[in-house]
């Protein structure tokens, strides 16, 4: 910046606004836009004025020459190594600028942003990119150093851009108005001659630094700060940079320094490591960029790590000459004293942002007080509003590390400030607590009691949601926050489908269970830790932590804990296919819920009772629970509870081959999954949904169903419940015979099974992935899935995946015509549906035995399994399947030489059986065979397209 004010001579203001050089003649005042300077006498008047006389005046002019003094007006300096990843605040800083822009709003742009961030660098970027569109003639370029202990005054600020506008020292006026209107008045000048300046006003504190120097008329300017200030042109907060430009700038900037440095491409992962410690902070990344200059040894994992070490990350950042806690310290001295204390008292919140009523309970202030300190705070850009939420507050993580330093220099002064310190924290500790506590009964089964702190269940998890990362890094803090935050998030973070974090939030309970010796609340704490490894899919941990729950319920007589933990147990025991002892420990739950009166608990049972007998094919049994649940669930309002027993009836239902029912089963679970707000519920419903509408041959529909599914367990971050989607998808678009849309969804979904770990669903994946392939006529690839589905289900002990997989096995052989193996295939899965109970399964094996037959010429066996497939499959009312198999005999019949009315009567049996299943156009293909005349000779051999299978319905 120019001079301070230096005791200039007063000169005469009259003549420095002239147009061109001083010639004597008299000139009219140009004074420019909004200027308050010149004397205009336009309707004055003069009556009794001592100046005001008659006669003849003669007057002699002097007039003295000045040398021309030189300009300053090209002082942008150019843009440090490096500037990289500013493309959209380049435009909309352009957008500003630019002479052509459409609307009447003065061309200023006001760049805002904490220390470090790349302001000035931006604004230099801006400006030569204008000048290079030849927007302007020339820039002036004046630093306020607003954070300094003496930021210059307005007046300094004035003399400096006129120094750079060639006025003479000597024609300077005193600090007052006059400068402001020479000011303007030289640059209305320069814009009657064509020229337009670009004003660059870098590191602003205070409006007041800054409104003197806008120009007027078409010139334009840049601002820097690191306040927002308002009112003086359009506004654009400036953040840190993405990820790789970081990395791009820390790469440039040690390549200016030695264009050899391999560090970056040679280990890349360290490099987004160190990035990412500098907080994508500019500066941050200059400064490290210039230690490692410093050390070229030094490997940037090593860096990376000092900076992620014990050591203050702030320590790192200091390269002797420029140093982000200096800075930082700039900007708090400029704030006042209660901004000071409520930015150290924010570092104390243990989690990544902070909403207004938690700061005032923190501040211990009214919260109106405290919104105005945060929202003063944040217009120095020493913290932030979070952009999803109103009402919530962030601050980077270098400012953060910062914050704690000055509350630890702080608390170290003495006792007192200590105790304070402390006492906020408590303050805070607690506001969380009791929040989630009262925030937990709105996700509980009704009839208890529900605090008036939030009037129903959607602002309950609202408020959840905002708070999570909060209230799990809460947890960490105290043993005492670890167990009251276990029990009241519990509930959430299962809804939610958080499923890491209910795992982590019940360990610390453990945990201080042990560090408190608190042996009452250790049963409970292995009961819902068992709840969260059985959502987690750990299921033999999920078994453990259940055992030892019941155990300890046992010796302390808490017979209504005692069922919880049965019932949890069975549920474990399920996911691990052991049902009988399953059903004993679910039947146990039931018992021991009646026995204490807990209707909700007694529905619960039944509800997971009818999910381990449909596993156990006992369907009709099944039914009766899940019926028994629903009406509880009805009795005692539970809604949730409700809507997961209709979706576990719907699957029932569907076992039991009563699609509409299912599918109206379905339907009412998601209308009240969707009602309770549950979206994890409600996704599993729609997946079951599209199940039934496939089954119904609503093709379309289930897939939209299906689709729906899929969307909504991605955003729900649900992989397992994705994988199922994918699957039954990749089932729906092989029933449409679109295999290529099949092939990319099973192959998805049993990639998800993989990644998730569950053995099961990857078997089915690849069974079903052997039907699309097998669609595709890639029939080795196909041999390949289903013998790799068979030895994974015998891997699991799953007989009827197994069996699934012996018969679409048998099919692919048949393919291959190698018919020897494909009745070996067959007649093994005929076996293992045997044992299972599956009858359905039975009888399609029947049917594909017959077509196996058929291809090795031994048709009267043939004939013999198709007639027992057709009455199996018409007993289990299976309508689409009994047409198929009615078609398959007819064939065979042919084949046989049977006589023409024989093989007429199959094919009418065949298009009845498809009417009924609403399969129009198989039907009418099965009329047409029937009312053939012709002789219709034996035909190649065919393989049944009956085994395909689901898989496995999702329960509630």
């Amino acid at each position: 910046m120019g001079g301070k004010n230096n005791s200039t001579k007063r000169k005469s203001k009259g003549k420095g606004k002239g147009k061109g050089k001083r010639n004597g003649k008299p000139q009219r005042d140009q004074a420019g836009a909004g200027s308050s300077a010149g004397n205009d006498f336009r309707g004055a008047g003069f009556a009794g004025s001592n100046v005001l006389g008659y006669g003849t005046m003669t007057a002699n002019t002097y007039v003295q020459q000045y040398a021309p003094v030189p300009t300053a007006l090209d002082a942008l300096p150019p843009p440090p190594v490096g500037f990289t990843g500013r493309e959209d605040d380049l435009a909309y800083i352009l957008g500003v600028l630019d002479p052509d822009r459409t609307g009447e709003a003065p061309a200023v742009a006001v760049l805002s942003g904490w220390g470090g961030v790349g302001k000035t660098t931006l604004a230099y970027a801006a400006g030569h990119a204008a000048q290079r569109r030849g927007w302007f003639t020339g820039v002036l370029l004046v630093d306020l150093h607003g954070y300094d202990p003496r930021p210059a005054q307005a007046e300094e600020a004035l003399e400096a851009l006129l120094r750079s506008l060639g006025v003479p020292h000597e024609h300077l006026p005193p600090p007052g108005a006059g400068r402001d209107t020479l000011y303007r008045s030289q640059l209305n000048a320069r814009q009657e001659k064509g020229e337009r300046l670009l004003v660059v006003a870098d590191n602003a504190s205070a409006i007041a630094q800054v409104q003197p120097l806008v120009p007027p008329g078409h010139h334009g300017m840049l601002v820097t700060s690191r306040h927002r200030l308002t009112g003086l042109g359009r506004m654009r907060t400036v953040n840190r940079l993405q990820p790789e430009d970081a990395v791009a700038l820390l790469e440039a900037a040690l390549k200016n320094n030695n264009p050899d440095d391999p560090r970056v491409g040679e280990d890349p992962e360290a490099a987004e490591r160190l990035a990412s410690a500098c907080g994508y902070l500019p500066l941050a990344l200059q400064i490290t960029a210039a230690l490692l200059a410093q050390d070229p040894g030094q490997p940037l994992s090593e860096r990376a790590d000092a900076l992620g070490g014990t050591e203050s990350v702030l320590d790192g950042l200091d390269d002797g000459e420029r140093s982000l806690r200096t800075m930082f310290d700039q900007s708090l001295e400029r704030l006042t004293p209660q901004e000071q204390d409520l930015f150290r008292l924010l570092a104390l919140n243990p989690g990544p942002n902070i909403s207004t009523p938690a700061a005032a309970v923190l501040a211990d202030q009214p919260q109106p007080a405290t919104e105005r300190l945060l929202a003063r705070l944040a217009a120095s850009h020493l913290i932030e509003r979070t952009p999803a939420v109103r009402g919530r507050w962030q601050m980077h993580d270098l400012l953060r590390a910062y914050a704690h330093e000055q509350a630890t220099a702080a608390m170290d002064r003495g006792r007192a400030p200590r105790r304070r310190y402390d006492q906020a924290h408590d303050r805070l500790i607690h506001h969380y607590i009791q929040h989630a506590q009262a925030a937990s009964t709105h996700l509980a089964p009704p009839g208890g009691p529900v605090p008036a702190r939030f009037t129903d269940r959607d602002q309950a998890l609202e408020w959840f949601d905002a708070e999570r990362e909060n209230l799990m890094a809460t947890a960490h803090t105290t043993p005492q926050a670890a167990l009251h935050l276990s029990s009241a998030l519990g509930s959430y973070l299962k809804w939610r489908r958080h499923l890491q974090d209910h795992v982590v939030v019940n360990a610390l309970a453990l945990d201080a269970c042990t560090r408190l010796n608190d042996t009452r609340n250790k049963a409970t704490v292995w009961n819902n830790l068992g709840g969260a490894l059985l959502e987690f899919r750990r299921f033999e941990d999920a078994v453990h932590a259940l055992e030892t729950a019941r155990d300890l319920y046992q010796q302390t007589g808490n017979t209504q804990r005692e069922a919880t933990a049965w019932n949890n147990l069975g549920g474990a025991l399920q996911e691990l296919r052991r049902f009988d002892v399953a059903l004993h420990a679910l039947e146990t739950a039931r018992d021991l819920y009646q026995q204490t009166g807990d209707t909700n608990g007694v529905a619960d049972a039944w509800n997971n009772l009818g999910t381990a007998l449909q596993e156990l094919r006992r369907f009709d049994v099944a039914l009766h629970a899940l019926e028994t649940a629903r009406d509880l669930y009805q009795q005692t309002g539970d809604t949730h509870g409700e809507a997961t027993a209709w979706n576990n009836l719907g699957n029932a239902y569907g076992d039991l081959r009563r699609f509409d029912d299912a599918l109206h089963a379905h339907q009412a679970a998601r209308d009240l999954h969707q009602q309770t707000g549950d979206t994890h519920g409600e996704a599993t419903a729609w997946n079951n949904l599209g199940g039934a509408l496939k089954k119904l041959r609503r093709f379309d529909d289930a897939l939209h169903a299906l689709e729906t599914a899929r969307d909504l367990h991605q955003q729900n971050g649900n992989t397992h419940g994705e994988a199922g989607a994918w699957n039954n998808l990749g089932n729906a678009y092989g029933a449409l015979r679109r295999f290529d849309d099949a092939l990319h969804a099973l192959e998805t979904a049993r990639d998800l099974h993989q990644q998730t770990g569950n053995a099961h669903g990857e078997a089915t994946a690849w069974n079903d992935l052997g039907n699309a392939l097998a669609g595709l006529r890639r029939f080795d690839d196909a041999l390949h899935a289903h013998q790799t589905a068979r030895d994974l289900h015998q891997q699991n002990g799953n007989t009827h995946g197994e069996a699934t997989a012996w018969n679409n096995l048998g099919n692919t052989y048949q393919e291959l015509r190698r018919f020897d193996d494909a009745l070996h295939a067959h007649q093994t899965a005929r076996c293992l549906d045997q044992q299972t109970g599956d009858t359905n399964g039975e009888a399609i094996a029947w049917n594909n035995i017959g077509t196996a037959y058929r291809g090795l010429g031994r048709v009267d066996e043939a004939v013999v399994a198709g007639k027992q497939a057709v009455a199996m499959l018409a007993a289990e009312r299976d309508w689409f399947y009994t047409g198929e198999a009615w078609g398959e005999l007819a064939t065979t019949l042919t084949a046989a030489g049977a006589d023409t009315a024989q093989v007429r009567e199959a094919w009418e049996q065949s298009a009845q059986a498809y009417t009924q299943a609403g399969a129009d156009e198989e039907a009418a293909a099965s009329r047409e065979h029937a009312n053939s005349t012709e002789t219709v000779e034996a035909q190649l051999p065919a393989v049944a397209d009956l085994p395909e299978r689901d898989v496995a319905s999702e329960s509630g």
